[in-house]
């Protein structure tokens, strides 16, 4: 019987292919690689204002690679809001053996010292396809989300793949791109020579934040939901 591997899963990616099992206690992953595909551009990243005042309180004590897979094991959790979960054992194990060998990267949210959200995704070259995101604490998600991009932006990635594009992204700036055009971004995005770990965070956050005030309304509205 076939096992899928880290390697092999790295080359999926690669050709712009991403695995899903239908729930948390599915044997199976499918394979996806959709007509259109949802992405996050870094340029054209939005924080709405009331976000940004979330951010400037530091609710959170932010870390990278500390506890991945507990963020993958808090993204699986069924809740509430979402009873069904596509992460099953395997997609939890490859993705481990992909942060142990430096390509799945986790951002995560802490206070009084528990985990209370984060989000984790898989990293090649100059993209980073984000894989789920989780909250026990309001804004947790999106407080890691924006800490991210940063990141991205100022470690030279140039795509941030989210797969699908939901109403709680779109509030961000996603879009949709055709499978084409996904597929040249891809390409010229694995090209590049990136350092996740070598950010100074603090300054690419405030970076990303005079970047985008520009285009911060008078009229903002409240936080999107979370995933």
């Amino acid at each position: 019987m076939f096992t899928l591997s880290a390697p092999v899963l790295l080359r999926a990616y690669a050709a712009g292919i991403f695995p899903m099992a239908e729930s948390a206690e599915s044997r199976e992953l499918h394979w996806f690689d959709p007509e259109r595909r949802g992405i996050l551009p870094l340029d054209a990243f939005h924080v709405p204002r009331s976000l940004r005042k979330v951010l400037r309180r530091r609710p959170f004590d932010l870390r990278f690679d500390s506890a991945f897979q507990a963020v993958i094991e808090g993204c699986a959790e069924a809740t509430e809001d979402r009873p069904k979960t596509w992460i099953n054992d395997d997609i939890v194990r490859l993705y481990t053996d992909l942060y142990e060998t430096g390509f799945a990267h986790s951002v995560e949210c802490w206070k009084d010292g528990r985990l209370v959200g984060g989000l984790y995704g898989v990293s090649i070259g100059g993209a980073y396809f984000g894989e789920s995101m989780f909250s026990r604490e309001t804004g947790a998600s999106k407080v890691a989300l924006v800490h991210l991009v940063a990141r991205l932006r100022a470690a030279g990635f140039a795509l941030l793949d989210t797969q699908f594009v939901t109403e709680h992204l779109s509030r961000f700036g996603a879009v949709e791109i055709p499978r084409n055009e996904y597929r040249r971004r891809l390409a010229a995005a694995m090209e590049r020579k990136t350092d996740f770990a070598a950010v100074d965070q603090d300054a690419a956050l405030s970076a990303l934040l005079a970047d985008g005030l520009a285009e911060c309304g008078p009229e903002e509205g409240g936080l999107a939901a979370g995933r």
